[in-house]
């Protein structure tokens, strides 16, 4: 007897691969100090402008198709959960940006809060998007975003998990 591997039992490895990832960093997240006490007050100003200045070169990157740059930002062992529920890598996500199959004409980013728990730095922000896709289906609308950083062993910081849902309006259809 032979079984086939489907492409839902794929999703579904996927999928637990996923939230194993989130439910790690979550863990990390809750039992690690968010103020890190003995963090001199001057280099959680420095973290938070590296911070400040990735999510710019993140916009910018979105806004311009830059798989290059995107490719910078994000980890090996990326993993996203797009607005439309489904998984993207770090190669589907590179793959995607620059096939230029979804184009942004503004991308503006507001309500940005960012927290640190030791290495790790866990971003949230409301995203005010206008654009379409190459079907021409319009994406524009508003989204709330998490974005989780890691400080890697060369002290850069790299995405490792992204996360985007609509804000849908009353009455707004799917």
């Amino acid at each position: 007897m032979q079984f086939a591997v489907t492409n839902p039992s794929m999703h579904m490895s996927r999928r637990l691969a996923l939230v194993s990832m989130l439910v790690a960093v979550l863990a990390q997240a809750a039992f690690a100090n968010p103020q890190r006490p003995g963090m001199p007050r001057a280099q959680k100003h420095d973290a938070r402008h590296e911070i400040d200045q990735l999510e710019e070169a993140w916009r910018n990157a979105i806004l311009t198709s830059n798989s290059a740059v995107m490719g910078t930002l994000l980890a090996d062992d990326y993993m996203a959960i797009t607005a439309r529920g489904t998984l993207q890598t770090k190669e589907q996500a590179l793959a995607r940006l620059a096939s230029g199959r979804v184009h942004y004409t503004s991308l503006e980013l507001s309500d940005r809060k960012v927290r640190f728990y030791g290495t790790t730095a866990l971003v949230t922000s409301l995203a005010q998007a206008t654009g379409s896709n190459s079907d021409g289906e319009d994406i524009s609308g508003s989204y709330r975003y998490t974005r989780v950083y890691v400080r890697n062993a060369q002290g850069k910081w790299k995405i490792v998990s992204f996360e985007a849902s609509r804000i849908r309006q009353p009455g707004e259809r799917r």
